[in-house]
């Protein structure tokens, strides 16, 4: 004897509030060896779009590139990343990585030094110099964490450094520190001091009427420096100001950082006119007609 028995399936496909899952049917044939099920199921999903809620959910984590060619150790890192919220791709060699980048627009960069197809300091220049992606954040994750070698990666653009071996703790607290820094909006306002002239909305530099590109963290400080012209700062007091984030960062981040935009405002870096060291105390930006 056979009955014939129908039963509903549900499946959501949106919001639960305005898009109510539809019934689809599911036909049952009861036989006397057991419960056997003929259903439209499957023709019916072909109907419906695949569940969009995941993808949004992922497309508003932050995505982290991590150019890493010890396979235990990118997974290492992208495990960590993943459980503290971000997306995270990884690159075991350095030629597809500015390509993917302009095309995803990552939120950071974790790069090692030593990679297959070239090395991070030139990764790190490279990124600078490409269009879109300049101003993105970038953590050297190395083992080479001798002062030549830090110093360098801070003259490239780098934002911060971490060393190998490295507390999984500490990288993440470091990836967020830098996005903080990063995440705060500035002030719209334009200050025109003599042949430069700073954005601040669009975060543009110009001098001498020329665009000149800048890291993030370049722009920052020099905008801050600008807004107080005759001002002295100590260097803790800039860290404080730009970094906030300070328990990774040495006061020798910031020597760094102003000889790199001294390089970029002043027509002679070594005599410089805007923003001048006084001796014994920091920095000034000095205000021009």
């Amino acid at each position: 004897m056979i009955s014939r028995h129908i039963a509903t399936f549900s499946l959501r496909t949106g919001d639960p509030e305005t898009d109510p899952p539809p019934q689809i049917p599911l036909y049952c044939i009861s036989r006397a060896n057991g419960l056997k099920c003929y259903s439209r199921v499957k023709t019916s999903l072909r109907q419906f779009p695949p569940e969009p809620r995941l993808n949004r959910m992922k497309a508003m984590k932050p995505l982290i590139f991590v150019v890493e060619d010890e396979a235990d150790i990118a997974r290492l890192i992208k495990h960590h990343l993943e459980a503290a919220g971000f997306n995270a791709r990884i690159f075991a060699a350095a030629p597809l990585v500015i390509h993917e980048a302009e095309r995803e627009k990552p939120a950071l960069f974790l790069l090692d030094i030593m990679i297959p197809g070239g090395d991070g300091f030139e990764l790190c220049r490279r990124i600078r110099q490409t269009q879109g992606i300049a101003m993105t954040p970038v953590i050297f994750l190395t083992a080479k964490s001798s002062e030549s070698d830090r110093v360098l990666g801070l003259e490239l653009g780098a934002d911060d450094y971490v060393g190998k071996p490295f507390s999984p703790r500490e990288l993440i607290a470091r990836v967020k520190a830098v996005l903080r820094r990063f995440e705060r909006p500035l002030a719209p306002e334009i200050i025109l001091t003599g042949d430069i002239e700073i954005d601040s909305g669009a975060m543009i530099l110009k001098v001498r009427g020329k665009q000149v590109a800048t890291t993030a963290t370049e722009f920052r400080l020099l905008e801050y420096m600008a807004s107080h012209p005759g001002r002295v700062f100590t260097r803790d007091q800039l860290l404080d100001a730009v970094w906030r984030d300070t328990a990774y960062v040495t006061p020798r981040s910031v020597d760094v950082y102003v000889r790199r935009i001294r390089e970029k405002i002043e027509k002679d870096a070594e005599e410089p006119q805007y923003l001048r060291t006084v001796r014994g105390a920091g920095y000034r930006f000095e205000a021009m007609k």
